[in-house]
């Protein structure tokens, strides 16, 4: 068996850690993110301020709502990702030669046929996540027992059909460039730094941290037109298309709109890129040996880059 399923086990256990680890900071930007009447009461102000409100009415709890399909969808995206972003470069890397690496123009196909992948396989549950998240209690107060996500999947099933679990889907293939930046500038650092030293885990750290926030602050707008567009609205309020958000938020919320979320986001994301990535290269050898434990590979511990 190739290493492709080695990256993708150990991809999706780096992506359960990361998620683990920085799930509040996703809850509150998706909730930033939909907010559109910054004149209520209940409005948040800023990341801080979403915090201490979400606590306050929601409990510890409130920071951690759509959690359980948060890390299985992480678990799966990264997995997904992995596996067709390795296959991709192992033919890249064949066809060259044995150590030459993808170049920049390779690194971002294989980018995007593994972005790809991952939205058709992935959307329905991050649409999911998204609609348990931004809830803030509507439901009910906090005794109010809340519906997991297989009866939230259902019930958008049952109400929007098909369409309803794949609603802002085009928005999240023009952000399939999202990834396609992060890990073009992670491989392309990484080969140019590797050259000159060895990487330790810490310099995977840096390495998640500084190609997510190139990645996370390019293509913030469509983050926030896509996770609007994951939410049931009203007809008036709908989307029709990226385009037709962009003309909304513009002409409702000014650009800053567009960047509703960002500083809690551009956190989120440079951690939990950072624990990804050094978590995936901690957990690559256990991978490899789990396979072999399993029959399912030869006892040799593969190159990891």
């Amino acid at each position: 068996m190739s290493d492709n399923v080695a990256h993708a086990l150990s991809g999706a256990g780096g992506g359960i850690v990361s998620m683990a680890l920085t799930y509040p900071l996703v809850s509150i930007s998706s909730r930033l993110q939909v907010q559109k009447n910054d004149a209520s009461k209940d409005a948040y102000k800023n990341t801080l301020d979403a915090f201490f409100k979400i606590l306050a009415k929601e409990g510890p709890r409130g920071l951690y709502s759509g959690l359980s399909s948060g890390v299985f969808g992480i678990a799966v995206t990264n997995g997904v990702y992995y596996y067709c972003y390795e296959a991709v470069k192992s033919v890249f890397e064949k066809a060259k030669g044995q150590g030459k690496p993808m170049s920049t123009g390779e690194s971002m196909l294989a980018g995007a046929i593994a972005g790809s992948a991952v939205v058709f396989a992935t959307h329905p549950i991050w649409t999911v996540n998204t609609r348990i998240t931004v809830r803030k209690g509507a439901d009910g107060d906090d005794k109010t027992k809340k519906p997991n996500a297989l009866a939230v999947g259902a019930k958008i099933l049952k109400d929007e059909g098909l369409a309803g679990l794949y609603s802002g889907v085009m928005a999240a293939l023009v952000l399939v460039i999202n990834p396609i930046i992060q890990y073009t500038v992670f491989e392309q650092v990484k080969n140019k730094i590797s050259k000159m030293k060895e990487l330790s885990n810490f310099d995977f750290f840096l390495l998640g941290a500084f190609s997510k926030l190139c990645a996370t602050g390019i293509t913030y707008p469509y983050i926030v037109i896509k996770s609007r567009m994951q939410v049931s609205q009203n007809s008036e309020e709908r989307y029709t298309s990226i385009w037709d958000g962009f003309k909304k938020i513009i002409a409702n919320e000014g650009v800053g709109g567009l960047y509703k979320g960002i500083s809690s986001k551009i956190v989120q994301s440079v951690l939990t890129a950072a624990f990804l990535f050094m978590a995936k290269e901690m957990l690559f050898d256990w991978a490899v040996w789990v396979l072999v434990l399993a029959g399912a590979r030869k006892a040799k511990i593969a190159n990891k880059a």
